[in-house]
């Protein structure tokens, strides 16, 4: 365990539990039909190669990156975005993977966004979720856990760009980002 973290929250083999859970839905869901997975960059990206490669249905993968972050612990609420995906997502679903649903501003944000591009649906993923902090009125179609309002790293999870290597997801200690 990393000397940073108070505990591990989920294991390498919990993760990936998860994530065979997610795409079993999604792969039910979305049987015969063409899916664009949208990677929400950089957090995700864990998530996102693990999802993909457990995914029968054909799908297509772009990536997009928002922030309201940046160095800080709580959202700004003033979301931009970073890098645009490159699809034409036009008369296709459209599922959009984040790493963690929070207080719902960045993904609010970008679902609305992608919704401009005349897709047949636009629908989320998160792999995990803190309802307790929401601030927009948004839900995942598909979740991996929820959580409590923990500052969770690890797995694509970060705090100031560090800890997104670890293979598990842990607590990070309040010392580290107070």
């Amino acid at each position: 365990m990393h000397k940073d973290l108070e505990k591990i929250l989920y294991t390498e083999k919990e993760i990936e539990e998860i994530v065979s859970r997610v795409a079993e839905r999604i792969n039910k869901d979305y049987e015969g039909q063409h899916l664009v997975l949208v990677c929400v960059l950089k957090g995700s990206v864990m998530f996102f190669a693990d999802l993909a490669r457990k995914l029968t249905v054909d799908c297509r993968l772009d990536f997009i990156a928002a922030s309201s972050y940046g160095k800080s612990t709580q959202s700004s609420g003033n979301v931009k975005i970073t890098k645009d995906i490159t699809a034409d997502i036009s008369g296709k679903h459209v599922l959009i993977v984040e790493d963690i649903l929070d207080t719902g501003n960045t993904l609010s944000y970008i679902k609305e966004y992608l919704s401009g591009f005349s897709a047949l649906s636009v629908k989320l993923c998160a792999l995990f979720d803190k309802p307790d902090r929401r601030k927009k009125p948004i839900t995942a179609d598909y979740s991996g856990e929820t959580i409590d309002d923990l500052f969770i790293v690890g797995y694509g999870l970060d705090y100031d760009e560090q800890y997104r290597n670890l293979p598990y997801v842990g607590v990070l200690k309040p010392e580290i980002y107070q």
